[in-house]
């Protein structure tokens, strides 16, 4: 019977349960809990699958299962859990992201039959910040609107590529990316300066609960790079993103980037956790 199974797939009935796992570490799960928190959890709304993993008949660990597959909060008999079920119905995801330790033992399991990946991301560092920064914000980042998007664009194209590795555009001509950066820029969670039509920093909000949003989409123009101006640019967003959005700031980067890591402490983030993505 499906109730004796130790994985199923959870549904709006779960939602209070689910939250509280979340919410328990609201930083490194940030991104699923958006998700939760907007839309539930039938699988329709939210856009994936949440698996969760039972022991003792208690809900103790899930798993995101869609775009992205996440554990969170999961033990090695929950990984276990949910590389079987991940196995049997074979890859979805474009990558498998969360907490160091359990995707990597994820991976393991998995590599043998999804593998071999584009890339992996062992140590990304997940950096937070509750303050405003000592440095001083960027006057001229503001709120993109609508009538920056075509001038935003090219950037936000810019940045995936540098950061995945692969073009957005790439398959459905961009038609998805589009519908994701003007989503942003209508919420009010893209922010940039923007000079000449030229974009010269950049940053979004990509998740946002109660209790933390999340930073993705940091870029600095090539031509403007080595004057500080990703500093002064987070010092703004992260001003902005404390005022009017979440009581914690934080985004999580790779550990080879090493002056990034080193602006997003000048402005004030500190190291809370480590995660590991497998991109394919």
């Amino acid at each position: 019977m499906l109730g004796s199974l130790p994985v199923r797939v959870l549904d709006d009935r779960h939602r209070a349960e689910v939250l509280a796992i979340l919410d328990a570490d609201p930083v490194g799960n940030v991104f699923v809990a958006s998700r939760v928190h907007q839309a539930g959890l039938d699988p329709a709304r939210l856009g994936a699958q949440m698996w969760g993993y039972w022991h003792d008949g208690r809900l103790e660990s899930l798993c995101y299962a869609g775009a992205n597959l996440i554990p969170v909060a999961a033990g090695s008999h929950a990984v276990r859990a949910f590389a079987e079920r991940a196995r049997g119905q074979g890859r979805r995801c474009s990558s498998i992201v969360g907490p160091v330790a359990a995707v990597r033992e994820l991976w393991d399991l998995l590599e043998p039959f999804w593998g071999p990946p584009r890339a992996i991301r062992a140590i990304q560092p997940v950096m937070a910040t509750s303050q405003p920064s000592d440095f001083p914000p960027d006057p001229y980042v503001r709120r993109a609107s609508m009538s920056d998007f075509d001038t935003l664009y090219p950037a936000c194209v810019a940045m995936f590529t540098e950061e995945v590795g692969v073009s957005p555009d790439a398959g459905d001509g961009g038609m998805l990316y589009r519908a994701r950066v003007a989503e942003l820029i209508r919420a009010g969670r893209s922010f940039a300066r923007i000079e000449g039509g030229r974009v010269v920093f950049k940053a979004e909000i990509g998740a946002i609960t109660p209790y933390a949003c999340q930073v993705q989409g940091v870029w600095v123009n090539p031509e403007s790079r080595g004057q500080g101006l990703s500093e002064y640019g987070m010092s703004a967003v992260v001003a902005m993103s404390l005022r009017d959005i979440a009581p914690v700031v934080t985004l999580y980067v790779n550990d080879f980037n090493t002056r990034a890591r080193a602006a997003y402490h000048r402005v004030g983030f500190v190291e809370v956790d480590e995660f590991m993505s497998v991109l394919f």
